[in-house]
């Protein structure tokens, strides 16, 4: 049976462009191996039962993989899964055909097949990798790892460490809920929300500090759908990187976290509490304070007296942030369907289809601009160089962490508030809001754009525009 683990969360819910496009080749550079296949891990305090998961290298998370800001990186998947599969670099501006999107950007790698993933990261920062072929129950099997590109200076940081959150639906033996894989109400409506919650794939992580250190913490949400607001008890927060890209580092709001599903935060902790002390990291939802784990203080040893006097700023990226507005291409994507929507017909596979017949008979129940899902044709073509505005208009009921591949992009205008100014991969939209987001198109290829809650996705939230 599950143990207090279980409980039942509401909704919360330059490296030049010539540079990035250039293939690296394998004999001048060695290959991390990644390995998806089936493994066992402990979601459930002992002494409930170990969970059958997918992994790479058979654990969840997946190696954390390092890279160096501008130097060749190189990864071969070996598909030992008894499906296809691919690897996205969620985040990274790499060429397009490294972008590991089946059936887009590549041809989805078969059981016992492996294929060479070959590319320069641009933009220090953290980053993530996970399947883009059934994503939705991949991830939620276990899927999924960070991946940090490290500045080429040294920074005066006395500590790094990840901190991967994510959620689980276990059924009562401990065994995820594989029956519950494409329901349809997850679908329409919040996405497949799970009953056990894991930091760094454990039901809780402790972080082991001295007194007067300085820790940059890499927060990263792979949850399916999950919106996840993260505490740090007794501790003040600066928050200097956003979906890999600094920021003017800030205080955020409440000392809380929030990340969408797909999200990262890079956050920046001066260690001020007295040795032997221990404060709790916390998950917070509308009803409780979830126990994720301690902040630990080495009860002898102490880095130094008093924290650091300097704020640290990260280096910027050496990413396209010239913005000509009053000349941008302009896209609108309306968003429509899921549960309590309007959404009588949308079209699908070249012909309108009742709303009723797409939901029982395809499991498809949101569309983009009345499309389902991904089309022959892309939402857009935008010449290489220009400035692209899309306006996306959330015209349903729920949430959407709106994900665009092959680009970061940076808020213009919003419908509720001032427009945020960070840089961002990812971006959460609420219901009944109207948000427009801006970038240079400056990566040439076919781009995917989608909602990152799973479910939503593989229920006709997925798009695509292409740069030429």
């Amino acid at each position: 049976m599950i143990t207090r683990r279980q409980f039942q969360l509401g909704s919360l819910s330059m490296v030049g462009l010539a540079a990035l496009n250039r293939p690296t080749t394998a004999r001048t550079i060695a290959a991390a191996s990644l390995k998806p296949r089936p493994g066992k891990m402990r979601l459930l305090e002992a002494p409930e039962p170990l969970t059958d998961i997918w992994g790479y290298g058979g654990t969840s998370p997946g190696p954390l993989l390092e890279a160096t800001q501008g130097q060749p990186f190189a990864a071969d998947l070996i598909n030992g899964l008894s499906e296809p599969t691919t690897i996205h670099w969620h985040g990274i501006r790499i060429a397009n055909a490294m972008d590991g999107v089946a059936y887009l950007t590549q041809e989805p790698v078969l059981p016992n097949e492996t294929f060479p993933y070959r590319f320069t990261p641009p933009d220090a920062g953290t980053y993530w990798y996970h399947p883009h072929n059934r994503t939705w129950e991949q991830m939620a099997r276990g899927l999924y790892g960070m991946f940090i590109v490290r500045e080429t200076e040294p920074l005066p940081i006395d500590r790094d460490v990840p901190l991967i959150f994510d959620d689980w639906r276990l059924d009562n033996d401990g065994r995820i809920d594989e029956r519950s894989f494409g329901a349809l109400h997850d679908k329409a409506h919040a996405g497949r929300l799970g009953n056990v919650l894991s930091l760094n794939g454990k039901p809780a992580d402790d972080i082991h500090v001295l007194a007067g250190e300085r820790v940059r913490l890499r927060l990263l949400n792979a949850a399916n759908a999950r919106i996840i607001a993260i505490a740090f008890e007794g501790h003040a927060l600066d928050v200097i990187a956003l979906d890999g890209q600094p920021v003017d580092p800030f205080k955020p709001d409440g000392n809380v976290v929030l990340l969408a599903p797909a999200q990262r935060a890079d956050v920046l902790i001066d260690m001020t509490n007295e040795t032997g002390t221990r404060s709790r990291i916390e998950v917070l939802t509308r009803r409780e304070k979830i126990h994720m784990g301690e902040i630990v203080y080495d009860a002898h040893e102490r880095r130094r007296a008093r924290p650091l006097a300097d704020k640290l700023t990260l280096p910027p990226n050496p990413m396209p942030t010239d913005l000509d507005l009053a000349n941008a291409t302009t896209t609108d994507l309306v968003m429509t369907g899921g549960a309590m929507g309007q959404m009588a017909s949308a079209r699908f596979r070249g012909r309108e289809v009742p709303i009723r017949e797409l939901a029982r008979r395809h499991g498809k129940v949101w569309a983009f601009n009345g499309e389902v899902g991904m089309s022959g044709d892309p939402l857009a073509k935008y010449t290489r160089g220009a400035t692209v505005q899309i306006r996306m208009i959330n015209r349903t009921a729920w949430p959407h962490a709106m994900h665009i591949h092959g680009h970061h992009f940076r808020e213009v205008a919003h419908s509720k508030r001032a427009p945020s100014p960070h840089w961002r991969d990812t971006v959460l939209m609420m219901p009944d809001e109207e948000i427009t987001v801006a970038f240079q198109a400056h990566n040439p290829g076919k781009w995917m754009f989608h909602c990152h809650m799973l479910e939503h996705q593989d229920g006709g939230m997925a798009t695509w525009y292409e740069v030429a």
